[in-house]
């Protein structure tokens, strides 16, 4: 449990930091200088999950935060914008700009419809999250699921002892134990 509980605590912290120190590289002049912002930021991220010096490394969070807050919330709309173009395209549909998107919402019927595959807002000010639901691969073959819908008795048969022995099961083995299982209750003494 212990294990658990310090997993998701660092999970929670490495959220929380890369929501923060969400630059990307380019917004720097160099490969240096983003090297060093990521190690900086992971160094940071490694003491507050360690639990070294966390009253600073607030403190500096809580600076950066207040420097940088228009950044910060331009690059969260750019991710965002990022992963509905995403979320477009997986669907097959061409990216919305910011345009077709108020056109398409003003089109929607009812107050506080989110068109599918749009994203919401969780909560005021937060990240938004994607609705709807991403497209599922469809099955292969005919009507039945795993395709066996046209096999007759015979063929299920030989198929499921031929599945049996793939996977190390086989009557003997069943015969063996419950013979053995059987017997060997009776000669404990």
């Amino acid at each position: 449990m212990v294990v658990s509980s310090s997993h998701n605590k660092e999970i929670s912290i490495r959220r929380r930091i890369a929501s923060i120190f969400n630059k990307r590289e380019d917004d720097f002049p160099s490969l240096k200088e983003y090297n060093d912002y990521l190690e900086e930021v992971e160094d940071m991220t490694f003491n507050l999950i360690e639990g070294i010096d966390v009253a600073a490394i607030e403190e500096k969070i809580a600076n950066y935060q207040e420097e940088n807050a228009e950044q910060i919330m331009i690059n969260r709309a750019r991710k965002a914008e990022e992963l509905a173009a995403a979320l477009a395209a997986s669907k097959g549909q061409p990216a919305q700009t910011d345009n077709d998107a108020a056109a398409n919402q003003n089109s929607q019927a009812g107050l506080g419809a989110v068109p599918q595959g749009q994203y919401a807002p969780t909560f005021p000010g937060g990240q938004p999250r994607p609705t709807g639901m991403a497209p599922q691969p469809l099955p292969l073959g005919g009507g039945d699921m795993l395709g066996f819908a046209g096999d007759d008795e015979d063929t299920m048969r030989l198929r499921a002892e031929r599945g049996a022995r793939a996977g190390g099961w086989s009557v003997e083995i069943s015969r063996k134990r419950a013979l053995e299982e059987a017997f060997g209750s009776m000669w404990i003494c």
